[in-house]
């Protein structure tokens, strides 16, 4: 058998150095991908009454069948911000979120109107582009007015003020891709499996989402005002189905960013062999880069301004600079990048994969050649 002898001393070198670094440099791969769900409304607050029906029971009854599922995931461990009829504030809903260090923050509601609007919406934090979005994000909000010193609590917001909403969005913009990816990925659970009305992905001024620290979504269900829908949402079997349909978006989300690789490397494998495991898997092919923030400033992608990380390179999507650190087409470089990422301080930092200048899932990436 013939071996190709300088590639094979040039990966036991590499092997050795990575594997003799203090392990002190590099952050330990999150044993379980955490999700917290939350139920909209409870207690006090019982969310619309559209159709004679209660927001808060059907939010709670779609939340627990989705944490259900999830469950029966070992990688996964589920949080809930309430799993009873009970009333939570929404900055203590976030606070849950955040003190869990979650990877993801899904909030599930029912919407309302005076009419027979219908049709399923996923929200993402932003500035409401129109007077409907806001209307919802008023109705959400406004449970705020059963909580004691609110105006302390969210420094003087009034949910039926525009201007309140102003600047809401700066703590959640270096997860806004994730969190659309997300919203995304429900939608299409939706509307391709249920045939629910596509209502779209919006970007609206959800308090509940404006102090969590990970990708957060809002979903809207259905709504409660129309006859069909309605029923449809109050029903067992809808129920089952709709929370059927966020499990696996969830699923597919976790995923695509490649969590289950990067878990079964730690589970199965030893330090030392999980690094000789992947080091020879070069993509030609494909650019991973690693993904620090995405913001609305315009920063000089110098060292000094990203903790000393460097070679970063900034590029512009829309209304958006993203940052990013590195460039290689070897997986298992970009891991590393990754954790020295993770250790300046960018802990939500995620790896990210070009081909041919466009954006694709890590997850197509590695499938891409067969790896």
């Amino acid at each position: 058998m013939r071996t190709n002898l300088p590639k094979l001393l040039v990966l036991l070198a590499v092997t050795l150095v990575l594997t003799s670094s203090s392990p002190a440099k590099y952050d330990p791969i999150k044993s379980q991908f955490v999700v917290v769900l939350d139920a909209g409304h409870g207690g006090k607050d019982p969310g619309n009454r559209g159709g004679g029906f209660e927001e808060k029971d059907i939010a709670l009854n779609i939340i627990l069948k989705v944490g259900k599922e999830l469950q029966k995931n070992p990688n996964i461990k589920v949080i809930y911000t309430r799993s009873t009829d009970v009333f939570i504030p929404l900055d203590k809903r976030a606070q849950i979120a955040n003190d869990a260090k979650a990877d993801l923050f899904v909030s599930v509601h029912c919407n309302a109107h005076n009419s027979q609007a219908y049709g399923t919406e996923t929200f993402v934090l932003g500035l409401h582009r129109n007077q409907a979005n806001f209307e919802v994000a008023k109705r959400e909000n406004s449970v705020i007015f059963l909580e004691e010193d609110y105006h302390v609590t969210y420094d003087g917001f009034d949910p039926n003020s525009p201007e309140s909403y102003i600047g809401m969005t700066i703590m959640q913009e270096e997860y806004l891709d994730q969190s659309i990816l997300l919203a995304d990925f429900v939608q299409k659970k939706f509307t391709r499996e249920l045939k629910r009305n596509d209502r779209g992905v919006k970007q609206a001024g959800f308090l509940v989402l404006r102090q969590t620290y990970m990708p957060s979504v809002l979903i809207e269900t259905g709504f409660l005002t129309n006859t069909s829908e309605g029923a449809f949402l109050n029903s067992n079997s809808g129920q089952e189905k709709m929370a059927d349909a966020i499990y696996s978006a969830i699923n597919d989300y976790s995923h695509s960013i490649n969590l289950a690789v990067l878990e079964n490397l730690e589970k199965n494998s030893s330090p030392k062999i999980a690094t000789q495991t992947v080091l020879d898997d070069n993509f030609e092919d494909i650019t991973f880069k690693v993904q620090l923030a995405a913001s609305s400033r315009k920063l000089e992608p110098r060292s000094s301004n990203f903790k000393g990380l460097t070679p970063v390179f900034r590029e512009q999507e829309g209304k958006l600079y993203k940052y990013y650190f590195g460039a290689t087409t070897s997986y298992s470089q970009i891991n590393q990048l990754h954790s020295e990422a993770k250790s300046k301080g960018y802990k939500s930092s995620y790896v990210v994969a070009f081909k041919g200048g466009e954006k694709i899932t890590v997850n197509e990436a590695l499938k891409s050649q067969g790896k």
